[in-house]
């Protein structure tokens, strides 16, 4: 039987594979655009107003919205079709962006606005983008594992190209240059998934609308993520590694090569061999993801790859050292979004996937805020040294109990793909 028959009959219709790849292609110029405007927008509001409590103003601005519509508008997602959602989203993004090029003069106010708007279109186009990866994975006969391993590290390197790209973009074209850039990203992204990507499920007319009420839709989300014990004790694992890991990246580790060596040089190579040592993790559980149990790779990893760090800041001032432990830590974590990532996919029914993730994704989002308080007033409390000595030590209890619960009993030890997920009734 040819393709195009078992897509549907269809001879114009994508084939599978095409229809992966450009998904994911909508995925990664999306998240390059999002970096690209996490750099030109607030550059834009410090060259017209000279003020950098606004730009932390409208960084807030975007980022709020962002984690918040991935929970609230999942249930409107669900009820429009997430590919019409994918398409939406992108072109409001970029139309978005172009009303804050051709306004120039407009008010901080409407600025802060237009900026919330791309940010909660984008928050929710790359929900259903990450959900619509499973049926075409299973179209094309790749396990979601490998799946999320590659789309885990593709979107480590859309954040590490993407800034230093938003920033030379600005030198060569300018701020607006550079907005014009991100839009075009955007609307390429809604080209892409429009022309290219259809859902196995979805019929030529778009999949149909459910009629559920929206209040009970968004019940449903929490409902089901309260009732499974392995996905709360990833989430509140996850939460605690974005406290600690945010807590490190925006106050202990600055603060650290200050103290200690004073160059900013050091600083990028810390963060550069954090991030280089992930990328090369997230290759090697990509080419290995399927012969490794995903839940001891999850554990091990979390323990591995974030305590070390800290104890080693508070106990060396070797530089070399450090940036070698930071490089190992990249590696080990490179693990956790791509095991997260796969274990939504399975133990989560298709039809509540939109709504579970936005809300698992908005909980452990919230650790990136409390992370900077918290580092900065445990620095403020106790000094640098004791500051990270107590978080190390914290961050390594909190990841050492699943790894001591899971060789104390192993029969209670989650075991992924013999659980089948029920729709809701």
């Amino acid at each position: 039987m040819s393709t195009a028959a078992r897509a549907g009959g269809h001879p114009l219709r994508p084939s599978p594979r095409t229809a992966l790849i450009s998904l994911f292609t909508a995925d990664i110029l999306s998240a390059l655009g999002t970096r690209v405007s996490a750099v030109a927008i607030p550059w834009l509001v410090l060259t017209t107003t000279g003020s950098a409590a606004k730009m932390g103003v409208i960084a807030a601005a975007e980022m709020l919205p962002y984690a918040l519509t991935g929970v609230l508008a999942a249930p409107l997602a669900d009820r429009f079709g997430h590919r019409r959602t994918s398409i939406v989203a992108d072109t409001g993004s970029a139309l978005a962006l172009v009303a804050i090029i051709l306004m120039p003069g407009t008010s901080f106010l409407q600025l802060a606005l237009l900026v919330a708007v791309g940010g909660s279109l984008r928050g929710i186009g790359d929900r259903v983008k990450h959900v619509m990866l499973r049926p075409l994975a299973e179209q094309c006969d790749v396990s979601m594992l490998r799946i999320t391993s590659l789309y885990e590290g593709l979107s480590r390197a859309a954040t590490l190209v993407g800034a230093p790209l938003g920033g030379l973009l600005i030198a060569w074209l300018g701020t607006s240059g550079a907005l014009w850039a991100d839009a075009v990203s955007f609307a390429a992204c809604a080209l892409l998934v429009a022309t290219l990507v259809r859902l196995p499920t979805e019929s030529p007319a778009e999949d149909k609308p459910t009629t559920e009420p929206y209040w009970t839709a968004l019940r449903g989300g929490f409902s089901f993520l309260r009732g499974d014990q392995v996905l709360i004790g990833m989430m509140l694992m996850t939460f605690a590694i974005n406290v600690f890991g945010q807590a490190s990246g925006a106050v202990f580790t600055p603060l650290w090569v200050e103290e200690v060596v004073g160059s900013p040089v050091v600083l990028g190579l810390l963060f550069g061999g954090f991030a280089g040592g992930a990328l090369l993790g997230n290759v090697i559980f990509t080419v290995y993801a399927d012969r490794i149990p995903p839940y001891r790779a999850f554990v091990i990893g979390a323990l591995i790859g974030g305590a070390p760090r800290l104890l080693t800041m508070g106990l060396s001032d070797t530089v070399w050292l450090v940036v070698s432990v930071s490089f190992l830590c990249g590696i080990a974590n490179a693990s956790l979004n791509p095991v997260i990532g796969a274990t939504l996919f399975e133990r989560v029914p298709p039809a509540l996937q939109t709504r579970v993730f936005g809300v698992i994704g908005a909980l452990t989002f919230a650790g990136i805020p409390v992370g900077s308080l918290l580092g900065g007033w445990s620095v403020s409390a106790l000094g640098l040294r004791p500051a990270l000595l107590l978080s190390g030590g914290l961050f390594l209890l909190a990841t050492l109990i699943p790894v001591v619960q899971m060789y104390r009993r192993p029969h209670d030890t989650p075991q992924f793909g013999a659980q089948k997920t029920q729709e809701p009734a």
